[in-house]
């Protein structure tokens, strides 16, 4: 009786935890999540551009409200680019402003029979338009900062869990004239385990480090808005906290309030642009800079004994490369003249940046990461004489291999090492720690010649970017 009573009641619980998990499923994937930003790496964009236009019907006075909202905007765009009023622009002919605007944006119409009354958004290509204002964008630029908007409804935080408005309003807004360089992402797969609010409030770098190197960033940016709703559809008010860094230190505080449920895009989009106002002010000033303590830290390099015992084989040398995507790999041909061909083999393998070594016989194919020269410096610190030419190297010993000595018998009494060999076994000694050595100043000088050509791309790259812009 009791044994019959148990299997009824763990089949019981069985089934409910299996109707749990069901409708835990399908709650999850009920739930509508992502949101793709807008691409805006191409466009200066000017919103708020309000126009009053007449015209013979509808369709004209649209027409027109839009020519005089692409003259209007150009207006505004230069003197925002030149800190002058806007009443000195130059004049442009409605055939060059029709070349340079992409879109025009609707933020709010109505339409008469012969009256058009709007406030517009433009979007000039940036190529085109920067060419004529003398910039291609903001003078200063940030690092690449995340960035996990926040939005608390009542007592209820959510960032990319959900589908929320200011998460939508953060797509909206384009970062093409803003001196952040901000990293959206869309909330979809797996943005919603990992960039949740208990990691915006998380203090510990270990998790950021790893996060942040994922997405390409420096530093991470939780913009947070507070919203209060008086009664529904009535007036909303909001609270904006602009926050940065795994702490969550406070750059700008600021509230905002709409008297209708329906204007609720409207404050978060002013919203958007206050926080990302405030960003760019402790940017200028000086206090938006990454947090050191977020920098993924190099593996240290692990100095060897200098005493090792005779015959002992390093590892280096068997274990197979893995080729390093900083460095760029070239093949050369390595001919050995002479001298053992295996500890040749070893001695080549040894070398660091080496990821394949392949051929037949007294010439082998080698793929390194550095040019020609630094290979040859390498071999050369291996104790071997090196000559380049025809794209290749010659490698030799300076003396040929010693004849092998026979081998002691049983009987044979053990002689006393000569003076000779101990020297040999010394020279031997010495030649390892010089190799060593060799072999760490030439990983430190590969580090630095990395760290150099990627500081020299990143230079390259902002100044053709800057020149495309022009």
């Amino acid at each position: 009786m009791t044994f019959s009573f148990r299997v009824s009641l763990l089949a019981g619980l069985a089934a409910a935890g299996l109707l749990a998990g069901d409708v835990l499923d399908a709650q999850i994937e009920a739930v509508e999540r992502g949101v793709m930003p807008i691409d805006e790496s191409n466009v200066l964009e000017v919103s708020g551009v309000e126009v009053d236009a007449r015209g013979k019907n509808a369709e004209d006075a649209r027409a027109n409200g839009w020519r005089e909202a692409q003259r209007e905007g150009w207006a505004m765009l230069w003197a925002r680019a030149n800190n002058r009023p806007a009443a000195q622009a130059p004049k442009l002919a409605d055939g060059a402003l029709d070349a340079m605007v992409n879109s025009i944006v609707v933020e709010d119409e109505r339409i008469g029979p012969t009256r058009y009354l709007a406030r517009l958004g433009v979007l000039f290509d940036r190529s085109r338009a920067g060419a004529l204002l003398g910039f291609g964008g903001p003078a200063q630029r940030s690092e690449p900062m995340l960035v996990i908007p926040v939005q608390v409804n009542g007592i209820t935080p959510v960032s990319f869990e959900t589908r929320t408005e200011w998460q939508r309003a953060w797509a909206r807004f384009r970062t093409g004239t803003s001196a952040i360089d901000y990293v959206r992402t869309t909330g979809l797969g797996a943005d919603p385990l990992l960039l949740n609010v208990a990691q915006a409030r998380r203090p510990g770098r270990g998790r950021w480090r790893y996060l942040l190197d994922s997405y390409g960033a420096a530093d991470v940016l939780v913009p947070e808005v507070h919203l209060q709703h008086l009664w529904p559809g009535g007036p909303i008010l909001g609270r904006f906290v602009a926050r940065y860094g795994p702490d969550g230190r406070e750059v700008a505080r600021f509230g905002l309030r709409v008297e209708r449920g329906d204007l609720l895009p409207k404050l978060l989009d002013e919203g958007v642009r206050r926080v990302d106002a405030a960003y760019t002010a402790a940017l200028a000033a000086g206090i938006l800079v990454p947090d050191p303590s977020l920098v993924v830290p190099e593996p240290p390099i692990i100095e060897l004994p200098e005493e090792e015992a005779e015959g002992e084989e390093r590892q280096t040398v068997e274990r197979a490369p893995v080729e390093n995507s900083n460095f760029t790999y070239r093949t050369f041909l390595i001919q050995i003249a002479d001298g053992d061909l295996g500890a040749a083999l070893a001695a080549i393998r040894s070398v660091y940046g080496v990821s394949d070594v392949g051929g037949a016989g007294g010439v082998v194919s080698v793929r390194y990461g550095g040019d020609l020269s630094s290979l040859a410096l390498a071999l050369r610190a291996r104790g071997y004489q090196v000559s380049e030419g025809g794209g290749g190297l010659t490698i030799r010993r300076p003396d040929g291999p010693a004849a092998a000595a026979p081998p002691p018998t049983a009987d044979a009494p053990r002689a006393e090492e000569p003076e000779e060999e101990r020297e040999t076994r010394d020279e031997r000694r010495a030649r390892r720690r010089e190799e060593r050595r060799a072999e760490r100043e030439e990983r430190e000088r590969a580090r630095a010649e990395r760290r150099a050509r990627e500081r020299q791309e990143r230079e390259d790259l902002k100044r053709q970017l800057d020149e495309e812009d022009r």
